[in-house]
């Protein structure tokens, strides 16, 4: 045991029911909820009220490995359950940022202790992308590659949040808003797992579903009226989201994005031409099956979709504060000058 001090957390995941157990086809049936079954708000619409963990260890595209395969065998998730721990315990355990930390592991940022992080659950899905087949995001287009490349030339040798040689206050680097706590880490839309607080808390009433994620504090109020969307002129950070009722599926659909968008760990521009639609629905299993599609042409080659399962927290949802980019965003910008 000594040998291996990643046992114990892993032994932990599975004695808490965090792997899946079951069969691909279970899990197929499991996610197939009923009319009869899907739990009603007074109202009558389908209740998907709550607070829900969408902090999940499937990456977004599907490794090598598994090319052809949707889904995991059950040794296939122990093992990744396993590595899950391995890597958190490691991360708990590096050495301080003035050190010289095993390789990845390294932080400029110091130690973030794991034991107040999310706790990652390993579903069966090989990855987040299920559409197109093969598990993986479709290409960049031309310009989404030319911009990439451009960072990567202006940036050379620069840290992540380091602000761009001569850009100051407009260019903080790739990750300028998260590092100006602008935008959350994981909250996007769309919600993806990341690093922590993976949650969102759902309220709803007969006209209106409230999408909270308290990492940065972004609540997205969604209409259910059938109203117009705003006029293309009028652009928010979050964009403009209207809902809808597909049978018990709550559909959303956000447009209207500012020039800078959430892509997945870092911000990228022209986000005017995105449109996501994101679907919620309550599974048999008692999760919470979180959809969304991403239709880009601007960014993307082809649209693409990711689907995740969201498991129901126990707890209360903790403030996220972010004071770190706020009160050292002065010697930030003073050290870039």
């Amino acid at each position: 045991m000594t040998a291996r001090p990643w046992l114990a957390p892993a032994l932990l995941l599975v004695a808490c029911g965090w792997l899946a157990p079951e069969s691909a086809a279970g899990q197929e049936a499991a996610a197939r909820p009923t009319a009869s079954t899907a739990p009603r708000t007074a109202w009558g619409d389908p209740d998907l009220q709550g607070i829900w963990s969408f902090s999940v260890d499937t990456p977004l595209n599907r490794p090598a490995e598994f090319a052809g395969r949707s889904v995991l065998t059950d040794e296939e998730i122990a093992s990744r359950a396993a590595e899950t721990a391995r890597i958190r315990f490691a991360r708990d355990n590096r050495p301080p940022a003035t050190e010289a930390g095993p390789a990845g592991l390294e932080g400029a940022g110091g130690n973030y202790n794991r034991f107040w992080t999310d706790a990652r659950r390993t579903p069966r899905q090989t990855s987040l992308v299920v559409d197109p087949p093969d598990g993986r995001v479709p290409p960049l287009t031309p310009a989404a590659e030319q911009w990439y490349a451009d960072v990567e030339r202006r940036r050379a040798g620069v840290p992540m949040d380091a602000p761009t040689p001569g850009g100051f206050v407009e260019d903080l680097g790739p990750r300028g808003l998260f590092t100006r706590c602008i935008l959350g880490f994981n909250s996007g839309p769309p919600m993806s797992p990341c690093c922590y607080n993976e949650n969102v808390q759902i309220f709803q009433t007969p006209d209106h579903v409230v999408l909270l994620n308290e990492m940065v504090h972004s609540a997205r109020i969604v209409p259910l009226d059938g109203r117009s969307p705003l006029p293309g002129r009028i652009r928010q950070w979050l964009g403009d989201a209207r809902g809808r009722w597909e049978g018990d599926t709550l559909v959303v659909t956000t447009t209207n994005f500012t020039d800078d968008v959430y892509d997945f760990g870092r911000t990228r521009p022209r986000g005017a031409g995105l449109r996501l639609v994101e679907r919620f629905a309550r599974a048999a299993d008692g999760t919470l099956r979180y959809r969304f599609t991403v239709d880009d042409p601007v960014w993307y080659t082809a649209p693409w979709t990711a689907q995740l399962p969201m498991a129901r927290s126990a707890g209360p949802l903790y403030e996220y504060a972010c004071h770190e980019g706020n009160h050292s965003m002065t010697n930030i910008l003073e050290g870039a000058r």
